[in-house]
């Protein structure tokens, strides 16, 4: 979905900068800048240090929720009866930007929930403080990764909600530029 509302935006005109993980897929539109980053925290760097000059976030990565204590130097050989592997939580990229937006600021979360969907959602856009939460569920067929599609529910900060039918990610991308201009004319 990043993407695909990557290029949405530059559609628009907007000046769009990508913060990616390792993907398969680039931006059709040439204008949009990328920034290619490899763990969570080279993510959160990314965008912690662009973001005083960002009009509009969209946190739209599935960022990892923790990450290894210690990480091998080396490759760790078979032996070992049981191996196990402590995990510690990843900066949570979202909540903390957010925790910091100026008022000027129109920040997008996404939420991926499999169950209470609704509720969930509607938290993690007052927690993190977004302006709209994008809802996936992977309870929905066709939505979610893996697929060219998908379904999503918008949240805005007023308590809208508005549900869409499944479609093309480039028409959802579309759907979530709409609703960020709407939200700017509100403003």
């Amino acid at each position: 979905m990043g993407i695909a509302i990557a290029d949405a935006f530059a559609e628009t005109g907007a000046q769009v900068t990508l913060v990616s993980g390792p993907v398969s897929m680039q931006p059709q539109n040439n204008s949009v800048q990328v920034v290619l980053v490899t763990s969570a925290n080279e993510m959160f760097n990314a965008c912690a240090a662009r973001i005083a000059d960002t009009d509009i976030a969209v946190f739209a990565a599935a960022v990892a929720d923790f990450t290894p204590e210690h990480v091998a130097d080396k490759k760790v050989k078979r032996g070992a009866d049981d191996l196990v592997i402590r995990l510690k939580p990843t900066t949570d990229i979202a909540a903390t930007l957010g925790a910091e937006k100026r008022a000027d600021q129109l920040f997008i979360g996404f939420a991926l929930e499999t169950h209470d969907a609704l509720e969930h959602a509607k938290g993690k856009l007052k927690r993190k403080n977004m302006d709209l939460i994008v809802l996936n569920s992977l309870e929905d067929k066709g939505a979610g990764f893996g697929t060219d599609t998908n379904r999503i529910t918008m949240i805005d900060k007023k308590g809208r909600v508005e549900a869409f039918d499944l479609k093309k990610k480039r028409e959802v991308a579309r759907d979530i530029v709409e609703k960020t201009i709407n939200l700017l004319n509100d403003a």
